[in-house]
């Protein structure tokens, strides 16, 4: 600890005078310092480094903070101080690697940073080794489809009987999350069974595909209760409600593809399709049904007759919760697909859908 102490006199001219290029070469040699004795370390010594630290990187670059959150990250005993502060910073990269790896981060410490922060710190924090009730809930209230996926998927998660009722209740519109939450060993019975009961016949297929043998008979046999009580879900969606919200937006001149984007964000299937249809001039079931296949290449057609960027036509092809997720190479396929597709082909297309519809 002599070698940390001797540093101080350094410390304190560097504060005073030194260029920021000064401050984080002494910052690397001081984390290389504290790393080399960290098993060692005293209580007093460890908070001796948090001073130091914070003294430190008030004035240094992003990339200089996240290295030393990535060093510190994995440290049993590291400064919870400085890790605060790192865990706070509004850049991911310098917040990721302690939200997602840090076990001296205290949940009150989660909780309030997944109440106050954006998406990105959000989906760190659900991907941590262990996660607490009071910080799921949180999680499952405040974050998007990519966050709740990923919590559902995280079996160091414990999830109150709120957050699966949330869970639930958001699978409904979420083939995806309804698999995952299904396939959870410690979801409640009756949350169980109104998954099954909210679910699509593709989700059904999912879950016993996918489930053990244990599980499949669970299944079957609150499918069969749910048969006998109140009916399969089967038959066509209901357009009807998504119909008039695309109407309303029409006649108040904002059915645009901004409106789409957002239905398809937020996971409001319906929505999307009615929108779809209205901004490529096709008939909805034509629209359903080009929406329903394993291929997004329709939708792709759709889209580009459209005029649609594509983030959004990305943000189409997802939304669909009845259907596996693209995978990343898929997209980047699709990407490629859609650049190389002109609109006047697309719009031919459109055009003979509809034609074939009218005939």
């Amino acid at each position: 600890m002599g070698a940390a102490l001797s540093l101080i006199p350094e410390l304190e001219a560097v504060i005073a005078h030194g260029s920021r290029h000064k401050r984080v070469e002494t910052l690397q040699r001081i984390t290389t310092l504290f790393l080399a004795g960290a098993s060692r370390y005293s209580d007093e010594h460890v908070d001796l480094f948090d001073d130091v630290f914070g003294h430190l990187i008030a004035e240094i670059e992003t990339k200089a903070r996240a290295e030393l959150a990535h060093r510190l990250a994995p440290v049993h005993n590291a400064p919870i101080n400085v890790l605060r502060t790192l865990a706070h910073d509004d850049d991911i990269a310098v917040a990721g690697p302690v939200l997602q790896g840090s076990a001296r981060l205290p949940d009150a410490d989660l909780v309030d940073l997944a109440r106050t922060k954006g998406q990105g710190h959000l989906q760190a924090i659900s991907t941590r080794y262990v996660l607490g009730e009071a910080v799921t809930d949180v999680l499952v209230r405040r974050g998007d489809r990519d966050v709740a996926r990923t919590v559902a998927g995280n079996r160091g998660a414990r999830i109150s009987d709120a957050g699966f009722f949330r869970l639930v209740k958001r699978a409904e519109s979420d083939g995806v999350l309804a698999e995952t939450v299904g396939l959870r060993p410690d979801i409640p019975p009756q949350m169980f069974r109104e998954l099954l009961t909210r679910a699509t016949a593709v989700v059904h297929e999912r879950l016993l595909a996918s489930a053990k043998p244990e599980l499949k008979a669970e299944i079957r046999r609150v499918l069969k209760r749910v048969s006998q009580e109140v009916g399969s879900r089967v038959g066509p969606r209901d357009y009807r409600a998504a119909q008039r919200v695309v109407l309303s937006l029409h006649r108040a001149g904002r059915m645009d593809e901004t409106a789409l984007a957002t239905f398809a964000h937020d996971g409001k299937y319906e929505e999307t399709v009615a929108a779809l249809a209205a901004l490529s001039k096709v008939p909805i079931n034509v629209a359903e049904r080009l929406m329903a296949g394993e291929r997004p290449d329709p939708v792709l057609i759709l889209c580009k007759s459209a005029g649609i960027g594509w983030p959004t036509v990305k943000s189409v092809i997802a939304a669909n919760p009845d259907i596996k997720q693209p995978s990343s190479e898929e997209f980047e396929t699709a990407f490629a697909n859609y650049g190389r597709l002109s609109a006047s082909t697309a719009q031919r297309v459109v055009r003979f859908w509809q034609v074939k519809r009218t005939a």
